[in-house]
């Protein structure tokens, strides 16, 4: 049967949760320098540049769960990448109904 997967609290500490405005996304592509392509949640495919904030921080890889915060203008073309989900955030992201579109 193998070990059940507990999450603790400390572990869920630094959960971003998307406020309306941000929506989740899948990485389809890496573009090189700070671009990618993401496949949103609302089932636009994105133009995103990664957050300098995080740019160095964070190693964002094709397949990651990523929040998306969509530009002003050119919402439905291009995005800004806030954050990026490890595993045991994006199991509690789809249990409570976050994740609803995107294949994985």
């Amino acid at each position: 049967m193998g070990k059940k997967k507990v999450i603790s609290e400390e572990e869920l500490k630094d959960l971003i949760i998307p406020i309306p405005g941000q929506v989740v996304g899948v990485v389809e592509k890496f573009l090189g320098d700070d671009k990618l392509y993401v496949r949103c949640d609302d089932g636009y495919l994105r133009l995103c540049r990664i957050r300098g904030k995080i740019k160095r921080r964070i190693w964002i890889k094709e397949g990651d769960i990523v929040l998306v915060e969509p530009w002003e203008f050119q919402k439905e073309t291009r995005g800004t990448i806030l954050w990026r989900y490890p595993d045991n955030h994006v199991e509690w992201l789809k249990k409570n109904g976050y994740i609803k579109n995107l294949e994985i």
